[in-house]
């Protein structure tokens, strides 16, 4: 019998607050603090959950947010070219091929980060709108998932050309004000354009906010901020990729969702088990301890499913590096031997379930992939 959903192996009798809470102290984690909520009922904190702290790239959904109220508006089409929402005097500036390779870009692939060519970020440039345009993007109709922060700046500024003022304001306004957020923080591109993509400070109270609104189809408070339609979009997959999909600024986690940010900053919902899941750390390094306390005490994944997780992190290694015909023909066999055990069928079964971590790549568990790579090596 196959793995239905994350029901199938979490209640809220496996959480374990007390353990998460000793896990950041035996180990001294950066962890500034962390919110539980079951049912939209604040059940457990810990450490400073009212101080402002960075959230790095978790402003990409508060921006989502704000995208969705002007959809919600019909101010703006998903599927129109990102040129129709951008200012008219920095489009008669671009050549015909850099104009027509930006009209093959829509809104929604921008949301989705299905766009391959962007640097990551604007560097070097007191103008990052300029610097956004005059990329070179090989092949526009190329959809492939490539994560960055150029994608949102553009979102941000298409907004703040539709809505005909800041956008910081606007967000002040439509999103911080409904939802009782009074303190934060928030940075611009040196042209002074809202930066969507980074540089906002909330506390960790307020990060939860944005699961629980997002949570309740789009209410919080009583009040609708965003269509349920939006919300749907926003947080199912739109786009595929190696870490288990994406939505508009959101990404897939476990049959829920999560916000997340650089340096471990996660807000994870799960709205099946009524389960939202805040933590503001700053952790800079590539670790996964603290995601998997989380996981073990929080959202109470047994020590199987862990094992699972690490088989796949060890086999995805094996895939790639067979894959760049740099492995032996015992890693081979390795692979081969997997594709076809129990192991294979449970580890891809939660995977259909949608219960593998967002951050962990998937590919392995292509039964298309891992098929015919081994013929092709053959």
């Amino acid at each position: 019998m196959g793995i239905n959903n994350q029901q199938d192996i979490w209640n809220s009798t496996d959480m374990n607050f007390d353990s998460f809470v000793k896990d950041i102290k035996t180990n001294k984690w950066n962890v500034f603090g962390a919110e539980v909520y079951q049912n939209g009922v604040l059940k457990h904190s810990y450490g400073d959950t009212s101080g402002l702290h960075e959230i790095y790239s978790a402003t990409k959904t508060v921006l989502s947010v704000a995208v969705g109220i002007v959809y919600d508006e019909g101010q703006l089409d998903l599927d129109r070219p990102i040129t129709d929402y951008l200012p008219e005097d920095k489009l008669r500036a671009l050549t015909a091929e850099q104009f027509d390779s930006f009209t093959k870009i829509s809104v929604r692939r921008l949301l989705t980060m299905s766009v391959k060519g962007f640097p990551f970020r604007p560097e070097n440039s007191d103008n990052w709108l300029d610097f956004a345009l005059a990329c070179k993007i090989e092949d526009p109709d190329r959809v492939e998932f490539d994560y960055g922060n150029i994608p949102p700046f553009l979102i941000g500024v298409a907004l703040t050309n539709i809505i005909g003022s800041d956008l910081g304001g606007f967000i002040e306004e439509r999103i911080f004000a409904p939802m009782g957020i009074t303190s934060f923080e928030y940075g611009r591109s040196p042209e002074g354009y809202f930066y969507g993509a980074s540089n906002m400070l909330l506390s960790v109270h307020d990060l939860s906010k944005f699961g629980l609104l997002l949570s309740n189809k789009g209410v919080y408070g009583g009040n609708r901020i965003l269509s349920e339609e939006y919300v749907s979009l926003a947080t199912s997959t739109q786009q595929m990729n190696r870490e288990g999909g994406y939505g508009f600024f959101i990404w897939r986690y476990r049959g829920g969702f999560s916000i997340n940010g650089k340096w471990k900053q996660k807000c994870y919902v799960l709205p099946q088990q009524g389960l939202i899941v805040t933590c503001l750390s700053h952790i800079e390094d590539d670790s996964q301890d603290l995601l998997h306390s989380i996981e073990k005490n929080l959202l109470g994944i047994g020590k199987k499913e862990q094992k699972a997780f690490k088989r796949i992190a060890e086999m995805e290694e094996l895939f790639d590096l067979v894959r760049a015909r740099n492995g032996t023909a015992e890693d081979k066999a390795r692979l081969e031997a997997y594709y076809t055990s129990k192991d294979w069928r449970f580890d891809f079964e939660l995977d259909e379930a949608g219960l593998l971590p967002a951050g962990l790549k998937r590919g392995v568990l292509s039964e298309d992939g891992v098929y015919d790579l081994l013929e092709n090596l053959d």
